[in-house]
């Protein structure tokens, strides 16, 4: 359920508060969440997610992101999340927003837009069309 986009960055699909005593239980430090509350019915809110994380030792950090997409302070607020605390799992709806932004805070560190859409293929997400943003 965890898809790995390098040793300390994994995204995934909606979770819940058992994926969180997963995650912690897998080593990850911090939980960072990329969907909106109320996107879509029955889904669960950030501070459930929250109060699971905090539950299970671990840090939480809201950076909802719309249809509008991320904006340029989304980006820097992704890349402080996982820069922050060591291993880190980002989630929103199909994990796509979440392998978005990791790619747009590694790109603006100077990573290859190249190595980053390879490492997001490999973990099953195509941001080949964020070629252009990623350069």
């Amino acid at each position: 359920m965890f898809h790995t986009l390098e040793d300390e960055v994994a995204v995934s699909p909606q979770i819940t508060a058992s994926d969180v005593a997963e995650a912690a239980r897998q080593g990850y430090k911090t939980i960072v969440s990329n969907r909106p509350d109320g996107e879509e019915p029955g889904q669960p809110d950030a501070a459930a997610i929250a109060a699971a994380a905090e539950a299970a030792g671990l840090r939480f950090v809201h950076v909802p992101i719309g249809r509008e997409g991320p904006s340029p302070l989304d980006v820097e607020a992704m890349a402080a999340a996982i820069d922050a605390s060591g291993k880190t799992l980002a989630y929103c709806r199909s994990g796509m927003r979440s392998a978005t932004l990791w790619a747009l805070a590694r790109a603006r560190q100077g990573q290859e837009a190249d190595t980053l859409i390879a490492r997001a293929r490999d973990a099953g997400y195509d941001l080949s069309g964020l070629r252009g943003h990623l350069s």
